[in-house]
């Protein structure tokens, strides 16, 4: 007699394979073990294993000397882990650090991450991004479980994942709703644009633009917002002041479609990897790198 066991994950969501669909139909009787919930056996129809004796097995682990075929976790599973994880962290019993956190002393981690995976993603290293986006996703986990604590107006992950999937599901009606249709990105972006407008009710184009960002950034999302609204760029900020110069630089490029921030950050990332070069070269040359003169920063520099 052929057997067969079906593995069954943790967090089994009553999908079963394909290849588990041939094995259940020609079963005669069906047998779960005792590592498989009441609630999933009576789902399965299966009997509760005595024994040995069985055709099709559904378990949560493998059996020797039986075909095995392994019914697969939902993709996001592994979050349900990262939530506990960081509720233990939080708990009574947990880390002191982690406990005494703030929405407030958790700033500045949120900013670091994100600079960070902002350079991974940079870099193209998949292996630093993998990393830095779980470091990102620490910071919501984070925040979200501070927030649970909160004796005026809590909120949980739970809060904050369904708020986001509402956000997508509403703003993407010829996805979900099937009552529009958008054929082109473009016309995706201007219709994300009227729906968040009517959904915040905004009482200007710059509002909800976060003031705390870098400030070339700043002013090309400022400059992004205002000409949607039909500003003239005539109007924008200009001036004989630096700050006057640099915003009508950032603002000249991004309508000229180029991210002013991003093309900074290269040219200044540049800057940095010549700097390392020419210190190298005085160095290789027997010099101090951390005392050369201006002729000696000349002579090494990169041509």
């Amino acid at each position: 007699m052929t057997r067969t066991v079906v593995v069954l994950p943790a967090r089994w969501t009553g999908v079963l394979p394909a290849a588990a669909v041939p094995a259940l139909r020609a079963a005669t009787r069906v047998h779960a073990d005792a590592s498989v919930p009441e609630r999933v056996r009576e789902q399965l129809g299966a009997e509760l294993l005595d024994g040995d004796d069985y055709e099709l097995l559904f378990a949560t682990e493998p059996r020797a000397g039986a075909e095995v075929i392994t019914a697969p976790e939902p993709p996001g599973a592994e979050l349900l882990d990262a939530v506990a994880v960081m509720d233990r962290l939080r708990s009574p019993g947990g880390c002191p650090w982690d406990a005494e956190q703030t929405h407030a002393s958790l700033l500045q981690y949120l900013v670091e991450e994100c600079y960070e995976l902002y350079q991974a993603i940079e870099d193209g290293d998949l292996h630093d991004m993998r990393e830095e986006l779980g470091d990102v996703l620490l910071q919501v986990l984070f925040h979200a479980r501070v927030a649970a604590e909160d004796a005026a107006e809590p909120f949980g992950i739970d809060e904050v994942a369904g708020d986001l999937v509402a956000k997508l599901v509403g703003r993407h009606p010829h996805v979900f709703a099937g009552t529009e249709t958008i054929d082109t990105a473009e016309r995706q972006e201007h219709r994300w644009d009227e729906l968040k407008r009517a959904e915040k009710q905004r009482g200007s184009s710059v509002d909800g633009v976060p003031l705390g960002q870098p400030a070339v950034a700043l002013a090309a999302k400022l400059t992004s917002r205002t000409a949607k609204a039909g500003l003239p760029a005539a109007l924008l900020p200009s001036g004989s002041g630096v700050g006057e110069q640099l915003f009508a630089l950032a603002a000249a490029a991004k309508l000229a479609g180029i991210d002013p921030e991003a093309d900074l950050r290269a040219a200044a990332r540049r800057f940095a990897d010549t700097v390392r070069a020419a210190e190298q070269a005085a160095k290789a040359a027997g010099e101090d790198p951390h005392a050369l003169s201006a002729e000696s920063w000349k002579s090494h520099w990169p041509s």
